[in-house]
């Protein structure tokens, strides 16, 4: 009963800009077009820094470099795998105009001989959400997901989820049953995986975290029966709408792993059943 509310007292005090996705994807302005960051320890799956935390902390340069203040379009090639550490961001403006602006990032960290290797590099469209239309023509639906209560966390199973690291004490994911057969040995062998998400702190979602949020659900590649890392090659976020408070629904397919490489397409929905992230990437299937 105390460890409920103290939760509670805790989310309840935890607001955008304040928590520790913000604090741990700050960057700080070195000079114009560059800004110093330091890649937490707190968002690695097994010892390489998640992409979503990677693409959430280019964002929040671009954010500052751009005169546009929400990513609409990001796009994303991971060239060599990242860890907790010091990096540099070196952003340019490609184009601005009255209500998109267009810019590249790159984040760099430093060799054992301290010379500067390039982790990830990110062409984005900015703009501004609150000024786009509330016209809507869809045919997408929200996934059919249980009730969080009727779902599974990392906290539910006898151990850990393979390949979990230190990012899921971070996240609050519940994950729908019919997508967890992987987690005790009955992979359903239809590549989707689909629940519920949010930051464990209570923070509410906003353009910044859903870059995060695409890529935080385990990959679909368990449910094809594989365990271990599946790097992420390119992903393309697209950012529809700022988010309304509340939880998150994500869904996430597969229809194609060959040569040993699949895609994963994630759709993210608010509390207001409305779709406000999309994207697809390319990802290494894991090895056997």
């Amino acid at each position: 009963m105390a460890q409920a509310a103290a939760q509670t007292a805790q989310a309840a005090q935890v607001s955008i800009g304040n928590s520790e996705f913000d604090r741990d994807t700050a960057v700080t302005r070195r000079e114009e077009g560059v800004y110093d960051a330091e890649l937490s320890a707190g968002w690695t799956i097994i010892h390489a820094v998640n992409g979503g935390y990677l693409l959430a902390m280019l964002g929040r340069a671009l954010g500052e470099a751009l005169p546009h203040p929400d990513p609409f379009s990001v796009s994303a090639h991971y060239l060599t795998a990242s860890v907790p550490g010091p990096a540099v961001i070196r952003t340019q403006t490609v184009r601005t105009g009255r209500t998109l602006s267009t810019g590249q990032a790159s984040l760099f960290q430093y060799a054992e001989d301290g010379t500067e290797v390039e982790r990830i590099r990110v062409i984005a469209t900015y703009g501004d959400l609150d000024a786009l239309s509330d016209e809507v023509r869809t045919s997408a639906k929200p996934p059919a997901i249980p009730p969080p209560a009727h779902c599974l966390g990392p906290g539910d199973g006898p151990a850990p989820i393979p390949g979990s690291s230190a990012i899921t004490e971070r996240l609050d994911i519940k994950l729908d049953p019919a997508t967890i057969g992987w987690a005790v040995g009955a992979p359903s062998g239809k590549g989707e995986m689909r629940g519920w998400f949010g930051l464990a702190d209570g923070r509410d979602a906003d353009p910044l975290s859903l870059l995060l949020t695409v890529d935080a659900l385990p990959p679909t590649s368990f449910e094809l029966g594989l365990k271990g890392w599946t790097p992420t090659i390119e992903l393309t976020t697209h950012i529809r709408c700022r988010p309304a408070p509340g939880p998150l629904r994500v869904s996430i397919t597969t229809r194609n792993l060959a040569g040993g490489f699949l895609e994963e397409d994630a759709d993210v929905w608010d509390s207001a059943d409305r779709l406000v992230a999309q994207s697809r990437q390319l990802a290494r299937a894991p090895r056997a």
